[in-house]
């Protein structure tokens, strides 16, 4: 277990919702918010405040990708991998990602800068290729915006 994670921290999270009948996404969703990811003390906690079992909890937890196990870095890349990104060289995008950063999809930098994960669909067909990073969005990527951008992010650090 991780012993630097607050449970005090979803104290008022779990007196909201533990006994609202339906309410393990919710508590989830903002149990992420707090600590970023959902952390494996974090659970067993909500399970024994809520009486949810730990399997049913973590069942929830992978199923849904919006749910993160592992912590991830100050920059989270989404990378669309939907049709009209990947018509419109996506893969290229990846690549430049990839070797810039130098991980891989799944992954985050030593540094804990940058965590990378590729995504079915963004939504934003229109501005392929694209990535989000945290809440902002960029599209029409080329290799050489792509490492524009990531360096710009690496200089505001």
């Amino acid at each position: 277990m991780d012993k630097t994670i607050d449970l005090a921290l979803i104290g008022d999270i779990l007196d909201e919702y533990a006994d609202v009948k339906g309410s393990l996404i919710t508590i989830l969703q903002k149990t992420q918010d707090v600590y970023g990811y959902l952390p494996k003390e974090a659970i067993i906690h909500i399970s024994e405040r809520t009486g949810i079992a730990e399997s049913e909890i973590m069942g929830v937890a992978t199923f849904y990708t919006q749910f993160r196990l592992t912590p991830v870095g100050k920059y989270l890349i989404m990378l669309c991998q939907g049709t009209a990104c990947h018509v419109n060289s996506s893969e290229l995008i990846l690549e430049t990602i990839k070797d810039e950063l130098g991980i891989d999809d799944g992954e985050t930098t030593e540094d804990g800068l940058f965590t990378l994960k590729c995504v079915a669909c963004l939504g934003c067909c229109s501005l392929s290729p694209v990535m989000m990073i945290n809440e902002d969005t960029y599209g029409s990527l080329t290799p050489d915006k792509t490492k524009r951008i990531l360096n710009e992010l690496r200089e505001a650090d």
